[in-house]
């Protein structure tokens, strides 16, 4: 595996450069002053480097050949820079990425069940598809992140910015997102059923056909937000901020509305049977 560096010597040519080689040229304390070159790099190599002192993966490019051998099961990659890495179907159940640099990885189809994501940068990261059950991501920062069809159920997201996110038809049933921010964030057709996003943001989200029953959506800001058809049965509402929201044929039957803000919403065709509408702002 070679490192970003090289050592001179003089030969009757002139000066030779030779690549420095982990374990052969260099010892581990030199090691630790080089960028790594690693260009299809293998996951054994990845975690070896992490453990000779190497926190910088920015340039990792694993091939087709190794992604097969991304099986980091309970890896610890405290603060790594694994910027822009392909790790597309990686096997990362339990690791430890606290405040890891994944901004723009690809980690699409990744398993990341119950991994520690705190204060990591996943902005712009792709993980379509990834397994994210029971994970934790407290104030993770994932702007522009792709999570469609994510599995996130039980994932603990308090406090997260993931404005912009695209996390449409992604699975957040159980979830926490307590005071997270997902303003602009597209959640069409996501499940998030009982999940906790009170005071959380989601001005000008969209979350047409989301699945919001029994939720707990209290002080929660929908403004100028889309829940055309959204499922808010038996959803409690209480001092939410719906100001100027789509709730065209949403079905909010059992809703706890109770001091919640309804200025200039549109209720047009929405379903409020049983709803508790004591205190309504309108």
């Amino acid at each position: 595996m070679q490192l970003l560096g090289t050592t001179t010597s003089k030969t009757q040519r002139g000066i030779t450069r030779t690549p420095l080689r982990f374990g052969k040229l260099v010892g581990r304390s030199t090691a630790k002053r080089f960028s790594w070159a690693m260009e299809n790099m293998t996951a054994q190599e990845l975690l070896a480097a992490y453990a000779a002192g190497e926190r910088n993966f920015s340039e990792a490019n694993r091939s087709e050949a190794n992604r097969s051998e991304a099986n980091r099961s309970g890896a610890d990659l405290f603060k790594a820079n694994l910027s822009g890495v392909d790790l597309i179907g990686a096997n990362l159940i339990g690791a430890n990425l606290f405040e890891a640099n994944l901004s723009e990885a690809d980690l699409r189809g990744a398993n990341l069940r119950g991994a520690t994501f705190i204060g990591a940068n996943l902005r712009g990261a792709s993980l379509i598809g990834a397994s994210l059950l029971g994970a934790s991501l407290l104030g993770a920062e994932l702007l522009g992140a792709e999570l469609i069809g994510a599995s996130l159920i039980g994932a603990d997201l308090s406090g997260a910015d993931l404005g912009g996110t695209d996390l449409s038809g992604a699975n957040l049933s159980d979830a926490n997102l307590s005071d997270a921010s997902l303003r602009n964030a597209n959640l069409d057709e996501a499940t998030l059923f009982n999940a906790n996003l009170s005071l959380a943001n989601l001005n000008d989200a969209r979350l047409n056909d989301a699945n919001l029953s029994r939720a707990n959506l209290s002080a929660t800001d929908f403004s100028r937000a889309d829940l055309r058809r959204a499922d808010l049965r038996r959803a409690n509402l209480s001092e939410a901020i719906l100001s100027e929201t789509s709730l065209l044929n949403a079905n909010l039957s059992g809703a706890n509305l109770r001091g919640a803000d309804l200025r200039r919403a549109n209720l047009s065709g929405a379903n409020l049977d049983e709803a508790n509408q004591v205190g309504v702002i309108r």
